[in-house]
This record gives C-alpha cells, structure tokens and sequence, in this order.
C-alpha cells in the first residue's frame, strides 16, 4: 500500500479486528468517514479475519498492518494506507504460526 518500506515487528494481533481508518483516509475517502470511531470485525470489515499490527523500534504503532481482505483483486495493489493484504486463509495460517515480537521486513 502507498509504496510503504521498512522494518519494525509484530507488535500485536487481533482476529476479526476493528478496523478504524486513519485520520487522513477519512479526509481522501468519503466512503470511510461513517467509520472514523471503528467498524466491528466481521465478514464486511477490510482488515478480515486477523490482523497483525506493525510497530517501530520505540514501540509505536505505526499504523500500518498484515491483515485479511474482503477484497481479494486488492491484494497486491498500492491501495490501502500502507497495509499488506493477505486472503484470509493465508492471513490466518500466518497469524497462527506468527507470535508477537516476529520482526517485519517491508522491501
């Protein structure tokens, strides 16, 4: 998404997550301004069935995330604000097998 590179780790998981967008996709994206206070994790929800959330060195969220998708022919494209997309299957095999601290290579 949006070309994002760099390092971090695992800092937490979640299955069927929130997923709350970010201040500045609900200023370019009108369709997720109903969802600034979070949307519950579901079947409809973008994040999918798991998500594991990115932090830096200092232990910040850097808001980006490896999650699921309910939109398969998105996966692979610069379309979300920074997050890599898993189909679901993948995402929770992986999320399984992932624990918290696994260090996150973006290249």
């Amino acid at each position: 998404g949006f070309a994002w590179s760099g390092h971090g780790h695992v800092g937490r998981k979640a299955e069927w997550p929130t997923w709350t967008p970010p201040a500045e996709m609900v200023r370019r994206d009108p369709n997720a301004a109903p969802w600034a206070g979070g949307m519950p994790g579901g079947t409809n929800n973008p994040l999918g069935a798991r998500a594991m959330y990115i932090y830096n060195q200092s232990g910040a969220d850097t808001l980006y995330r490896i999650h699921g998708t309910n939109d398969p022919p998105s996966i692979g494209h610069a379309v979300s604000s920074g997050c890599i997309r898993l189909i679901d299957q993948d995402v929770i095999d992986l999320y399984g097998r992932v624990p918290v601290g696994t260090r996150v290579l973006v290249v």
